[in-house]
């Protein structure tokens, strides 16, 4: 019996809910040398180490229904639990809906791709730095995901002229893939061994060069440039919101201990704390738009 394509659609949502549960811990313990994804088998409480029952991971209802706080130990629990399940399973949602539900290989290549993202987006945003999980495996995993999926480079007119016939074939969708990793990882790594050299520091982390290897596995090397120049828009203003914010907070600080700093020592304040920021989150961005909407992306470039 055919499931009817609403149904279909909630299925898919209810699914990202789980896995979000699953990247919660990915995020947790990829960074930490002491723990891997498959030990502990159960999820535990980062602070008192109990194991979690079933009815504790429940994603979204056990979070609600304990308060945000651990039953062993009554220490909160990070928001972020909550929000990346609910994330994970409105983006597994959208890409369902934007691939059309009847096309679920394209939609388990996408959602694939978004997982890994949410895992460097919020690390990312913690600890500075990217899982070599999944930067380095998006680059190994992406060649063969797009010769298993070509349509994931059907809007790819390198993977078409690549291709023998008159669709992207697994030849072309593979050999597109490859040099989709090739451009996102020397693009980036040239940008950062310039401005290393210009400014005598390092500008970028290693991490987003990889990362953006492996994003152009699965987009494509235009897409990757894309996603690239997209992160940087986006992450340019962040950063100026950044700094406004910094820098209204120190004048409120001066004035309120009636200092004599004046506007420019604010500015240059603001300016250095406002430099740690970081950029993976943005190409994760970039990627996701060019994975869903390069046909889009492609004609407005």
């Amino acid at each position: 019996m055919e499931i009817a394509p609403p149904l279909q659609l909630v299925w898919w949502a209810v699914m990202g809910l789980f896995v979000g549960s699953f990247l919660n811990a990915a995020i947790y313990r990829l960074p930490r040398e002491e723990l891997s994804v498959a030990r502990p088998v159960r999820s535990i409480c980062p602070n008192c180490k109990k194991q979690l029952a079933w009815y504790e991971n429940v994603p979204l209802v056990s979070w609600l229904i304990q308060r945000g706080r651990c039953r062993g130990c009554a220490t909160a629990i990070s928001w972020r639990y909550p929000l990346v399940e609910a994330l994970t399973s409105v983006l597994w949602l959208w890409i369902a809906w934007e691939s059309g539900v009847e096309h679920w290989d394209l939609i388990l290549a996408r959602v694939l791709v978004i997982s890994g993202l949410i895992v460097a987006t919020f690390v990312d945003f913690e600890l500075f730095e990217i899982p070599d999980e999944v930067s380095i495996g998006g680059m190994l995993v992406a060649p063969l995901v797009s010769f298993l999926t070509p349509a994931l480079h059907a809007d790819s007119r390198l993977a078409l002229e690549l291709s023998s016939g008159a669709e992207v074939d697994r030849t072309g969708a593979l050999l597109a893939s490859l040099i989709g990793v090739a451009v996102g990882y020397g693009v980036l790594w040239t940008i950062a061994t310039l401005a290393e050299r210009m400014y005598g520091r390092e500008a970028m982390g290693l991490g987003d060069v990889k990362l953006l290897g492996a994003a152009g596995g699965f987009v494509g090397p235009l897409g990757a440039l894309a996603a690239l120049v997209a992160a940087s828009f986006v992450g340019a203003v962040v950063g100026v919101l950044n700094i406004a914010r910094l820098v209204c907070f120190l004048r409120r600080r001066v004035s309120a201990r009636r200092s004599a700093r004046s506007w420019s020592d604010s500015l240059a304040a603001a300016r250095c704390a406002g430099q740690m920021l970081p950029f993976g989150p943005y190409l994760a961005l970039g990627t996701a738009l060019a994975l869903v909407y390069w046909n889009h992306m492609r004609a407005w470039f």
